[in-house]
């Protein structure tokens, strides 16, 4: 069931009272204009989707001040505002009268996930929350989680950049990680409908920005690290010091670290909260070791071993070496939170975790003995490796890759995306992604030409998503298989900062029905 529109916001449905005077004691702030026993009832940050007795947060951003808007929060019905010294005069200013304003001497940001646990009751959580960071697989983890503790009868609630889930309720997501006061409402009404388990994408904006503040996870993990995002960080170092300050006290009680490379192996010698290794390699030392025992393109079986005797043997209905990975994470997380394999096991048919994760290699085709196509929101130079290695041991006929690659962001690892399609993959397709502000055509040149550098695949420039989806099937033959990375879930394509609708799933059924090989 997806929700209406009044539930993206995701709020509790009966929201509890947090005294004024109370939260302005608690986080050092002062209150003006406000009347003894005042309260509010939710948090925000967005003038626009201010509720009757919310605390609107006036922050000071790149291009307005919060506080701007004030007036417009108000007549909404907002009971407060909280902002800075600046944010008051602004309000002020604009004439804005009769609104209690607390005011902090820092960036509102800083308090703003304290703040909302406070004001959300989710503090103090009844339930076991995880979470989830890494370059690639978050998403599948997060899932994965899901699915193992409705296997082992514990009612799950999940944050992804696909979407935010509540049982069977789902909110489509728009950043991996929502803003803090978003995040704990998602929890309030998590807890208000009965999940006693909550699996948390996390990603590393999401630890510096705040965005994970009031948030305590029983357990954390890290899978992977490569190459993204350079745009915001500069160099690795700095992208991984990001990731690694999830481990703290502040932010989780327990970690699961996997060591096949070597930030894993850092991150588990420099942790400061305990925690436990997986290595998937023969001969890595770690405590627990994953061991794939049959794959294929209909999925991926394996056997999972650590302390104590612990064992359990499974299957993901997805193909893919990183998949079993990514399962056996899952696991590991709920054993160090209490809940038993044995336990998982139980609500299980023989081992299959019957996982579906939207736009991850999601197959579009139907099986059979045609080609089949798939399609995926991997875009780093790191999931296309693993993509096409996995591809590589599962295909039986040839390999076709299309993708693209994000204007107005990391321009660097361009190349390398392109290298590692053009040498994993029979035939390339180079089309447009979301391009942004950037010329499309500057895009695709810098990966073709890092595709020709590999002096491997045949080499196709179609910047029409659709124009090269057809294109593709029109190159297929019964048992090869297609793959396009990129745009996943998502349903749109952003060009020169228009949103324009366009969803790859629903533009390959249609090929695929043109074609006779769709029902």
């Amino acid at each position: 069931m997806t929700s209406s529109l009044e539930d993206r916001t995701i709020r509790p449905q009966h929201p509890r009272q947090a005294s004024l005077s109370q939260l302005a004691e608690q986080f050092a702030c002062d209150l003006f204009d406000a009347t003894p026993g005042a309260f509010v009832t939710g948090v925000t940050i967005d003038s626009r989707d201010v509720r009757p007795g919310d605390l609107y947060v006036g922050i000071p951003g790149a291009r307005h001040h919060g506080a701007k808007f004030a007036d417009a929060a108000a007549r909404a019905g907002a009971a407060a505002m909280l902002t800075d010294a600046a944010g008051r005069e602004l309000a002020a200013a604009a004439g804005v009268t009769g609104l209690p304003i607390l005011v902090i001497d820092r960036h509102p940001r800083e308090i703003l996930g304290e703040l909302s646990a406070r004001v959300y009751g989710t503090h103090e959580l009844g339930a076991k929350v995880f979470g989830i960071t890494g370059t690639n697989g978050k998403t599948s983890v997060v899932y994965c989680i899901a699915q193992l503790l409705e296997a082992a009868g514990i009612r799950p609630g999940l944050s992804s950049t696909a979407e935010r889930r509540i049982g069977q309720e789902v909110i489509v997501s728009n950043l991996t990680s929502p803003e803090s006061s978003e995040l704990h409402g998602l929890l309030a009404r998590m807890v208000e409908r009965g999940v006693e388990g909550i699996a948390i994408e996390v990603s590393a904006q999401a630890i510096g920005r705040h965005r994970i503040d009031g948030v305590h996870f029983d357990v954390v993990a890290f899978n992977n690290f490569s190459q993204d995002h350079l745009e915001e960080y500069g160099d690795m170092e700095t992208y991984f010091q990001a990731k690694a300050a999830l481990f703290a006290p502040e932010h989780a009680a327990r970690g699961v670290v996997v060591v096949d490379g070597p930030h894993g192996q850092r991150l588990a010698k420099e942790s400061a909260i305990p925690v436990t290794t997986l290595a998937t390699e023969y001969g890595r030392s770690a405590d627990w070791h994953l061991a794939v025992t049959h794959q294929s393109l209909d999925g991926v079986s394996f056997v999972l071993q650590g302390p104590e005797g612990a064992h359990f043997r499974g299957r993901v209905p997805v193909f893919g070496r990183f998949m079993a990975e990514n399962a056996a994470l899952a696991l590991i997380m709920l054993h160090e939170a209490g809940i038993s394999l044995e336990q998982v096991a139980a609500g299980l048919d023989n081992g299959l975790i019957p996982v579906h994760i939207p736009g991850r290699l999601e197959e579009i085709t139907e099986g059979g003995d045609g080609p089949r196509f798939f399609v995926d929101y991997g875009h780093t130079p790191g999931s296309f490796e693993a993509m096409l290695d996995a591809l590589g041991e599962v295909a039986d006929g040839d390999i076709i890759f299309m993708f693209g690659a994000d204007g107005d962001r990391d321009t660097t690892k361009r190349a390398e995306m392109g290298r590692i399609a053009a040498a994993g993959a029979d035939t390339v397709i180079v089309c447009d992604y979301h391009p942004r502000t950037e010329p499309p055509e500057q895009i695709r040149a810098q990966l073709l030409e890092g595709a020709r550098s590999a002096k491997h695949a045949t080499l196709h420039e179609e910047p029409d998503p659709r124009a090269a989806i057809r294109r593709a099937l029109s190159l297929a033959k019964p048992g090869d298989v297609i793959l396009y990375a990129g745009p996943g879930h998502e349903d749109y394509q952003e060009i020169n900062g228009a949103q324009i609708p366009y969803s790859a799933r629903d533009e390959v059924r249609g090929a695929l029905r043109e074609a006779g090989l769709l029902a």
